[in-house]
């Protein structure tokens, strides 16, 4: 297990988990560096995971964990996320220079967090030439509630009534998605969900509110103080597309909404529409 980090009033973290190499490797250099999306497993990989309500940042080593942070929500995360990934280096004693790959969530979730992650992450890894894992903020909530056989469905308030939602089966490896993520309506998720089914997520509650007898007799709801923050789980999904071949180069990341703006949607008069991931 790790241990809380000391000295860091502003971030709530842990320490170099017993047994990892944080610290033994400052400005190390990769083999493979600038190949781009082509780099596959990497050694050293950078998390982020802004699309919460709880900003993360994690560092693994060989898949996994190092270190993690918890950036407060006293102040907008594009205030803290540069500052918090220093912090987390220096607390690991390494650089960023010696960093492998990145991953990041990138959807659905809140507009301004995703806008920031996935711009920090993108900026990131195009200077270093370093390779990117997209990870959906619904598959990592998934793997943060569940473990191996569990059926997860994670759903996240999208407010006017609807929800973003995605059901995975979890597995060893990758996760198995057994409702792509999409945007729905909450009285029209009932039926797409399994009978038997934890449900996670700020918005999990609404839906058993608005399904009420139309959930299954099996579906359970995790309450919100027992998910842990996900950004971990960015992490190793990252780590796993990474390995098997799906890392993308800095310039094909972007965030996957879901759902258009508001503003956005206002200024063209358009509906908005769902768009899967």
């Amino acid at each position: 297990m790790t241990s809380p980090a000391t000295g860091r009033s502003s971030w709530s973290g842990c320490a170099p988990a017993p047994g990892s190499n944080g610290g033994s490797r400052p400005g190390a250099a990769s083999p493979g560096r600038g190949s781009g999306a082509a780099v596959r497993a990497p050694s050293l990989l950078l998390a982020l995971e802004t699309a919460l309500r709880t900003p993360g940042i994690a560092l693994l080593e060989g898949g996994e964990l190092v270190a993690e942070i918890t950036l407060p929500c006293v102040q907008p995360v594009s205030e803290q996320l540069l500052a918090g990934i220093d912090a987390l280096l220096k607390l690991c004693g390494t650089a960023l220079e010696a960093v492998d790959a990145f991953a990041v969530s990138v959807g659905p979730g809140s507009f301004t967090g995703l806008r920031v992650g996935v711009a920090t992450v993108k900026g990131l890894a195009f200077a270093s030439a370093r390779p990117v894992a997209a990870v959906s903020t619904l598959a990592a909530l998934a793997c943060a509630a569940g473990a191996p056989g569990d059926t997860v469905a994670a759903i996240l308030d999208a407010r006017r009534g609807e929800v973003y939602a995605g059901v995975y089966e979890l597995t060893q490896a990758l996760p198995s998605p057994k409702l792509p993520d999409g945007l729905f309506p909450a009285p029209d998720l009932a039926a797409r969900l399994p009978p038997s089914c934890v449900l996670v997520g700020d918005g999990a509650r609404l839906c058993a509110e608005t399904l009420g007898a139309a959930l299954g007799a099996g579906a359970r709801i995790l309450p919100e103080a027992l998910a842990r923050p996900p950004v971990l789980q960015v992490g190793r999904l990252g780590y796993a597309l990474l390995a098997a071949g799906g890392g993308i180069e800095a310039e094909a990341l972007a965030p996957r909404y879901l759902r258009r703006a508001e503003a956005e949607a206002r200024r063209t008069g358009e509906r908005v529409e769902t768009a899967p991931l």
